[in-house]
């Protein structure tokens, strides 16, 4: 934490909160923020045997100290994303309230940078849908970027306001609204959120916030769940804005947590949400509230035909698209008009056409690559999907290479190969190579090059 003091305002509020145990909850910030990840289930290398758990979420742990994650090929890979504990608190109130099992329809309303949507992902069964929604374009290259590293191919991104989502109503069994908020479970790992903080960005939040799960709120089919999030303490962005939903068609949800895990149950007026605060978990701040759509007629919604902007692939190409899935009769395959081919789950294509209808800033599916004449041109997000097949022809790389590789730097090999490979590390897809002769091109996107010097490792 910095050294600038916290704003008087906020330290009123939290004492009145908190009581006899302010003093902790001070204490506790200015310690180092814990380190915790979360692993990717579909690619689950990672050794964990001697990592702390985290306890509400499988898939969680602990690190002792913060590495530098940039070089590590398993990250840049997708073997586990790096989030905040306490936000993992969603896999456990999905896995108490959700039918997990069924293929679901789930949007993240405010999804970039990702860490919520990959968890969301990780939980869905195979033939679910995820929806993953940023309002603010500039975010969505990053969105984007660590959707694909989790490589599954059952993922919509689009580039939304909430607003825009209407003619979805009754459309979502599940929907997250982890809103934008004033940050005050922050201000630890994020000092910049102490110094915006103020009363005012309160209230502006807590408005915004409202504005965003009225949008939401009729996405939701009959028993559908909404889970609201924050970053945040306060009354006015946490339990007002939940007993706002619980006046709105919407029936509070109560998880069963144990007392050993510290996370605070809070009630308001009849309604329950769950805080963590830093000085009780491994964690920072965060709050969380789950509700249920009482029961009432959702719409039937008509499905498009066809697509608006896709079609079919040749008949020539299906073949050659084919020998890289694992399971390619799961799959039917588009091309855009800018010739990019895409890659859609068979048991998805209704539910595709109807949100090509609804949106226009979205892409769905799985990037396959693009034909230049006869030759096919793989794409980065192609090796790194969990659908790719495992027969393909590959290089295994040492750690260096690997960050070499991510370096975007040319291999040199021992023995003369020719065509596409997939470099590899822990047995884990990381890019592309092209062989010529001895020598190996390297097919990483430039935006995904790593520009940090290695000697900084």
């Amino acid at each position: 934490m910095s050294n600038a003091p916290l704003p008087q305002q906020f330290q009123q509020q939290m004492q009145q909160q908190l009581g006899d145990d302010y003093p902790a909850f001070l204490t506790a910030l200015q310690q180092p923020a814990p380190v915790s990840i979360r692993i990717n289930p579909k690619k689950a290398v990672l050794k964990t045997e001697n990592l702390e758990p985290v306890l509400w979420c499988a898939e969680g742990f602990y690190l002792p100290e913060r590495p530098v994650f940039t070089l590590d090929p398993l990250f840049q890979a997708g073997a586990f994303y790096v989030q905040e504990a306490s936000s993992m608190l969603i896999a456990e109130a999905l896995r108490q309230t959700a039918r997990l099992q069924r293929p679901l329809r789930v949007l993240d309303l405010c999804a970039a940078p990702g860490g919520k949507s990959t968890l969301l992902a990780s939980l869905l069964a195979a033939d679910g849908l995820l929806v993953c929604n940023e309002v603010i374009r500039s975010r969505i290259p990053v969105l984007k970027e660590n959707m694909e590293k989790w490589g599954l191919p059952n993922v919509v991104i689009s580039n939304h306001d909430p607003e825009d989502f209407k003619s979805l109503n009754g459309f979502f069994d599940i929907v997250l609204v982890d809103a934008p908020c004033s940050g005050e479970g922050l201000f630890r790992k994020d000092p910049e959120a102490m110094l915006e903080w103020s009363p005012d960005s309160v209230v502006f939040c807590a408005t915004r916030q409202q504005r965003i799960l009225t949008a939401a709120a009729p996405l939701l089919c009959d028993d559908g769940l909404l889970l609201y999030s924050t970053c945040t303490y306060n009354d006015s962005e946490n339990s007002q804005n939940a007993e706002w939903l619980s006046e709105h068609g919407f029936e509070n949800q109560r998880l069963e947590l144990p007392a050993s895990w510290g996370i605070q149950e809070q009630t308001f007026n009849k309604v329950t949400g769950y805080q963590c605060y830093p000085h009780r978990v491994k964690g920072e701040g965060f709050f969380l509230s789950i509700f249920k759509k009482k029961q009432r007629s959702s719409p039937e919604m008509g499905v498009p035909r066809t697509f608006r902007s896709l079609k079919p692939v040749r008949n020539w190409q299906v073949k050659t698209l084919q020998s890289f899935l694992k399971n390619p009769d799961d799959y039917s395959f588009y091309v855009k008009p800018n010739e990019e081919v895409f890659a859609i789950p068979e048991s998805l294509v209704a539910d595709f056409r109807l949100l090509d209808s609804a949106l226009h800033n979205k892409g769905f599916g799985l990037e396959m690559g693009i034909f230049k004449g006869d030759d096919f041109i793989p794409s980065h997000a192609l090796a790194l999907s969990t659908a790719i097949a495992d027969t393909l022809p590959g290089i295994e790389l040492t750690r260096e290479e690997s960050i070499r590789f991510f370096k975007k730097e040319n291999l040199v090999l021992n023995d003369p190969v020719k065509g596409w490979l997939l470099a590899r590390y822990n047995g884990l897809n990381l890019g592309w190579l092209k062989g010529v002769g001895n020598r190996v091109n390297n097919y990483l996107p430039k935006e995904w090059r790593i520009r940090m010097d290695i000697k900084e490792y």
